[in-house]
């Protein structure tokens, strides 16, 4: 469609146009428009460079050399390598003509402007409702694989066999919660919306609640007996498990905790060195907890009011 656009105009080098088309179209809406403003941008500044030293080099591959050492270095120095193949097939056509009227960078810029159009044009039909629904499952899946974790530490509290490497299990949960994190920048750069960071806090906000769990579990394995305080928290981290979810907001989780955290302030110190030592280490992974609910709760408090009614109907 570009190189038939462009031949109607009667363009020279029209088949360009659907080179430059082909070489903008990104994968994301928002790094094709990125893209086409640098094409504009560096247009301009490839065709008087050209035209300086087209001006003063009879040479034409001296010329084109010089021209396209020139060009590399700007791009690398502003980071818009991108825009090197557009720029030197631009100054491909000038040099091979020597032809720098105003007819003829007029044409160049058409055969720019013409292939940019169709990139962006292109671009919006890129479907994120697929892309979506898949963010969505792996969100679902994220919770379940949470509670899994919370479910076995917590039957390590009471002293049962935990069935599962739990520290194989937080690392790999980890590492997919960052392919997550990646897969909702890819989504946000491919819609115009500017609430689809939503995505990106609530993987991040999971990313760090398993840091915590790693904490967690790290502290566990400290223990040499567990106290008995250590199975009221095994029971409560039971009880969380049900509402590690997406809509959750857990006021009453914490409420709860701070009554767990009382009622332990409140009872008689350890008598031997080893019960202190364990029931510090069971105190401390409650504050695991606290942390892992303060996390939630903080990504909650930083939805703004269209996220609120979009995500969670409110």
């Amino acid at each position: 469609m570009a190189l038939y656009i462009a031949e109607a105009l009667g363009l020279n080098y029209a088949v360009s146009a659907g080179t430059i088309t082909l070489l903008t179209l990104m994968t994301s809406k928002w790094e094709t428009v990125k893209l086409s403003v640098c094409r504009l941008a560096t247009f301009s500044m490839t065709a008087l460079i050209a035209w300086q030293i087209f001006s003063h080099v009879s040479s034409t591959w001296i010329s084109y050399g010089i021209l396209l050492t020139i060009i590399v270095f700007i791009a690398e120095v502003f980071e818009w390598r991108s825009t090197i193949s557009v720029n030197a097939v631009i100054a491909a056509h000038l040099v091979t003509n020597h032809n720098f009227s105003d007819g003829a960078i007029w044409n160049e810029f058409l055969l720019v402007l013409i292939g940019i159009v169709f990139a962006v044009l292109f671009s919006l039909f890129q479907g994120n409702f697929s892309h979506k629904k898949y963010l969505m499952s792996n969100m679902k899946l994220v919770e379940q694989r949470l509670q899994m974790i919370l479910g076995a530490l917590a039957a390590y509290l009471s002293n049962r066999q935990m069935e599962r490497n739990v520290w194989d299990d937080i690392c790999s949960l980890e590492k997919y919660i960052q392919k997550c994190i990646k897969e909702a920048y890819e989504y946000q750069n491919n819609t115009f919306h500017s609430h689809p960071e939503y995505y990106i806090s609530y993987f991040e906000m999971r990313h760090n609640q398993c840091q915590i769990l790693h904490n967690l579990h790290y502290e566990m394995k400290k223990i040499r007996t567990m106290p008995k305080q250590a199975e009221i928290v095994a029971e409560y981290m039971l009880y969380l498990t049900d509402f590690v979810t997406e809509f959750n907001s857990p006021g009453e989780q914490m409420e709860r905790l701070n009554t767990i955290f009382r009622i332990m302030r409140e009872e008689d110190l350890p008598e031997t060195h080893e019960e202190f030592e364990s029931r510090a280490l069971v105190y401390h992974i409650l504050m695991d907890i606290e942390d892992f609910l303060k996390y939630k709760m903080r990504f909650i408090k930083e939805l703004n009011e269209t996220q609120l009614k979009i995500y969670w109907k409110q």
